[in-house]
């Protein structure tokens, strides 16, 4: 991006079905963790700008929920409306599809993807993992006959292989214009918004198939005291057997959540933490518009 000579800046949304290595590939181009992973499907629930500032160039990548069928829940429909409305005013779009498998969520973000005026890349997944690179060719050709206008790009988001080929055609496609944020600013996102991501992510992690789809963290205290951050975090779930779930035997699965999330808290804040999680039952929240809003699903 260093042969760029005129300041550069826009945004650029991330697009894909869940799971399929968004949130793997915005890290992975910020160089840190922000944005938090797990093998579960519907990880990420809400927008979050990612903000990478180098030399004359700004890019704002927008992390959005992957696009999905499951629209029963307001959460669900959240999640889609989320995803949906970060197409609507962004520079490129960079639409996230697996190297091999094609479904019917694909299929859904697709169809949003070919009403965008603006350029798209298509960023060829998990290529890293292909035994014979010829057997890329057929679906690389079917993807350019369903977008002949988008460039492909195959990469590898979780080993980091080709991304500097993605930024810099991402690059290449912003519009002149002055930056919006401050070099050395990441996100546009609170430290308790982050906070509280992380320790839904190393529940995530922790439940694998046991995992309730109807948790959420809210982070009800969040102060620093000379060298220690205090984070008190709340676990809503919304049945009685959830939160026995989260809290394990004799409380070790609630002490392992909590060890986890504080190592990366302390990375990502760079200071002590001292982290107490509790677990309430809240129920309906998941299905609840004016619940879902109190708790910060309000953001578009």
């Amino acid at each position: 991006m260093t042969d760029i000579d005129t300041p550069r800046c826009g945004y650029v949304a991330i697009v894909g079905r869940p799971n399929v290595g968004k949130s793997t590939l915005l890290n992975h181009v910020l160089g840190q963790k922000l944005a938090i992973t797990s093998r579960k499907p519907q990880t990420t629930r809400h927008n979050m700008l990612g903000i990478k500032t180098e030399g004359n160039v700004q890019a704002i990548y927008v992390d959005t929920p992957g696009l999905h069928k499951k629209n029963e829940k307001a959460l669900n429909r959240y999640m889609n409306r989320s995803a949906s409305a970060a197409l609507k005013d962004v520079d490129v779009v960079v639409f996230v599809v697996d190297r091999n498998r094609w479904t019917d969520e694909d299929q859904l973000v697709l169809e949003r993807v070919q009403y965008v005026q603006g350029p798209v890349l298509i960023a060829v997944n998990k290529t890293d993992r292909l035994d014979e690179k010829g057997d890329l060719i057929p679906h690389l050709a079917w993807l350019q006959e369903q977008l002949p206008n988008a460039e492909l790009v195959p990469i590898s988001a979780l080993q980091g292989h080709n991304l500097d080929t993605l930024e810099r055609l991402v690059a290449q496609r912003l519009p002149e214009a002055d930056h919006f944020f401050p070099e050395d600013q990441i996100t546009d996102r609170s430290s308790r918004f982050l906070a509280a991501e992380l320790v839904r992510e190393k529940i995530m992690r922790q439940l694998g198939a046991e995992l309730p789809y109807q948790i959420t963290v809210e982070i009800e205290e969040f102060k620093q005291e000379g060298h220690v951050l205090h984070i008190h975090a709340l676990i809503l779930v919304e049945r009685d057997g959830q939160k026995k779930i989260i809290i394990g035997d004799g409380g070790e699965r609630i002490k392992r959540i909590g060890q986890d999330a504080r190592k990366d808290m302390e990375t990502m804040f760079e200071s002590k933490v001292m982290l107490n999680l509790w677990v309430k039952v809240k129920g309906g929240w998941s299905d609840d518009e004016r619940a879902l809003r109190s708790l910060g699903y309000d953001d578009i």
